[in-house]
């Protein structure tokens, strides 16, 4: 189904609220309240996303998250009550495509779902191969090689890896890194795109002894291509 989805929610009165909102925008949709009962309709359900809150019962939300991830790559919007960086980018890590923080606006949510849809169906279309110099990016296979060696990266690392590499010599503003690698404007929370830089630098960069990503000063990031 490309429009059904499943809401992992314990706050019954939201679950309700969410899954109105959505039938009215024509999506069909699950509901279950812990994150238990959440895993087994995950992997046993033919759902297009997943909506899933981070405080549950039974089994918290990243676990879960985690325990899709081992099965599915179906893409997954985590919902939490926190506010702070790390809290979501420990979200994205595990394989999340993406988080709201309560409160947030339907609209908000609406607007999210249906990136995170796009970027599926993009994802699927695409089977273009990135290089840079050692670095070869294969898009089909989800797969980073640095002189023939596998990179392990997680779905938002490489997401920024990928748009990197499309625009090289193109210096890319970290508000625009999160425009389009997160679908929406997180305003002013663009150190999200510093600490992912980091993390690719330590996997890519500085384990392989090379200097792929360069940081212009005040502005953002940029892979040089040299002639």
């Amino acid at each position: 189904m490309d429009n059904k989805i499943l809401v992992v929610e314990d706050e019954e009165k939201i679950a309700r609220f969410i899954e109105l909102e959505l039938k009215h925008e024509g999506y069909e949709v699950d509901k279950v309240y812990d994150g238990r009962s959440g895993l087994d309709m995950a992997l046993s359900g033919n759902y297009s996303l997943i909506l899933l809150d981070v405080m549950l019962p039974q089994l918290n939300g990243v676990e879960v998250l985690r325990r899709i991830r081992k099965e599915s790559d179906i893409p997954i919007i985590l919902v939490t009550a926190r506010d702070a960086v790390m809290d979501k980018v420990s979200g994205l890590d595990a394989g999340a495509d993406d988080y709201i923080t309560k409160p947030f606006a339907i609209e908000e949510l609406l607007a999210r779902i249906r990136v995170a849809l796009k970027r599926k169906s993009t994802d699927r279309s695409e089977g273009e191969k990135l290089t840079w110099k050692n670095v070869t990016m294969d898009i089909d296979r989800h797969e980073v090689l640095v002189d023939g060696n596998s990179v392990e990266l997680t779905n938002r690392e490489f997401e920024l890896l990928k748009m990197l590499l499309q625009n090289k010599n193109i210096v890319l503003a970290r508000e625009k890194i999160m425009d389009q690698v997160c679908g929406y404007d997180y305003m002013g929370e663009t150190n999200v795109v510093d600490v992912y830089v980091r993390y690719l630098r330590t996997k890519i960069d500085d384990k392989y002894g090379i200097k792929m990503i360069t940081t212009v000063r005040g502005v953002g990031y940029v892979i040089k291509e040299e002639n």
